[in-house]
């Protein structure tokens, strides 16, 4: 039987983290690294640490291309973590506004961003992660993926929890289940849900939101490196289709 540090080894693997440059992202690639795996990185900024290869996911064909040439670079890849998204700080018009004024034009940006691109990319990296023999996809969906926004906790803010974000969020779970039984058994395919992280926030949001989650505060970048080390490594060999739920129990009530 092996150790539990010889399960969560990741020397010797190539991990692609699409969305690599932000908060998440960043969390994401530290984990990967720290478990000894060589990560490139996919973002329209490039990365600060690792490969990196400069892509706009609204751009179906560049997208493709991008992806290619970081398998070939690569040498491969052996996971793959969709973590690119438009979120409600997101700075594009029609995006973050009053529902009545929240453009196709934004939603269809951010459900090509947040899920059409997850699956350009798994489509893409299919064959490579195929013959790994340790083939893992983490997507990176939410808790509003899950359920309905609590509107009441943006009263009084500026804040918007734009409609696309729960389409696309909750779009990347039933993708993930599809994948999850197309891909198997040779790969795994999971997803991680995160609720709401420590961002620069208004005081009122924060304070009802913290009230509402059983662990009493919100969630930092470094909470989600244990399921990333979890779903990316062998601790997770007997688990695909499931969504991991980070959330201090918001989702519990």
């Amino acid at each position: 039987m092996r150790t539990i540090a010889e399960l969560m080894n990741l020397r010797d693997r190539k991990a692609l983290v699409v969305g690599g440059a932000g908060g998440v992202g960043s969390a994401v690639c530290e984990t990967l690294q720290e478990m000894g795996a060589v990560v490139g990185i996919l973002d329209l900024k490039g990365g600060k640490t690792g490969l990196s290869f400069i892509c706009d996911l609204k751009n179906e064909e560049a997208t493709g291309e991008a992806t290619e040439k970081a398998i070939s670079e690569m040498g491969g890849v052996d996971i793959l973590v969709h973590c690119a998204a438009y979120v409600g700080e997101t700075k594009v018009p029609g995006w973050s506004v009053p529902f009545e004024n929240q453009t196709t034009t934004a939603w269809n940006d951010a459900v090509t961003v947040n899920l059409t691109s997850a699956f350009v990319l798994a489509r893409t990296c299919w064959k490579s992660l195929e013959k790994s023999g340790n083939g893992s996809i983490i997507l990176f969906s939410s808790i509003y993926g899950m359920v309905a926004p609590n509107f009441g906790l943006y009263e009084g803010t500026s804040m918007i929890n734009p409609a696309a974000y729960n389409a696309s969020k909750g779009g990347l779970l039933q993708l993930m289940r599809y994948l999850a039984t197309l891909f198997a058994p040779k790969i795994r395919v999971n997803a991680i849900s995160p609720g709401g992280i420590v961002r620069n926030y208004p005081e009122a949001f924060t304070k009802r939101y913290e009230a509402k989650t059983p662990l009493g505060r919100l969630a930092v970048d470094e909470d989600l490196k244990g399921a990333v080390a979890y779903l990316a490594s062998d601790l997770s060999e007997y688990v695909t289709g499931h969504n991991l739920i980070i959330d201090g129990g918001w989702t519990t009530w």
